[in-house]
């Protein structure tokens, strides 16, 4: 699939238009996106061993197909769409891990969606478990900060395009980033999370 380019408010425009059912925008939209999720998948999936291309590969075709699914969806910005890429592809790969330890405790999995999954290492999938139930805690305190680790960690969002999701400063965002940060630290470390 050919990446061609679009500036931000191009994408704006055309994620628009297609929340507003226009079929020809979606057309329009989905080389400019594609190469953007693999990105996003990439950075997901960095840490593990080589062999990792076909996973961010299929990673990132999942979650196109979960957006793809957002039938009049009112996407505000280009940042917007990413967010919500990106919590899709968190819980793409959380649903690995889960069906992963299922396996090895011998429970039989509902659904492993992506034929790669046993690319994902039990390490990174042990880790994918342990920070998505520390994120869920953080959710319970903050919703903003777990939004932001979100955006930031699964879909390597800029400040900037944070702060315009969430619609707060980009002081804000980097006040919230930190604290975050520091409290998941100390919950993973304490091994509550």
């Amino acid at each position: 699939m050919e990446v061609t380019s679009a500036s931000p408010g191009d994408l704006t425009h055309l994620l628009q238009a297609w929340g507003e059912g226009d079929s020809a925008a979606l057309e329009r939209l989905v080389p400019v996106v594609y190469g953007e999720l693999r990105r996003i998948a990439q950075r997901c999936m960095s840490t593990e061993n080589s062999g990792q291309t076909l996973q961010a590969t299929a990673l990132a075709h999942e979650a196109y197909l979960k957006l793809v699914d957002y039938h009049h969806a009112s996407w505000q910005n280009r940042a917007h769409f990413f967010a919500v890429a990106a919590r899709q592809m968190r819980h793409i790969l959380i649903d690995i891990a889960r069906s992963k330890h299922q396996i090895k405790r011998g429970c039989t999995p509902k659904r492993l969606s992506l034929e790669e999954a046993p690319e994902l290492s039990d390490e990174k999938s042990l880790e994918l478990l342990v920070l998505d139930d520390a994120l869920k805690d953080l959710e319970k305190l903050d919703a903003r900060k777990a939004q932001i680790v979100e955006m930031r960690y699964f879909g390597g969002l800029s400040v900037e395009e944070i702060a315009a999701v969430l619609k707060v400063s980009d002081r804000t965002v980097l006040r919230d980033w930190e604290t975050a940060r520091v409290w998941l630290y100390r919950q993973l470390r304490s091994g509550s999370g």
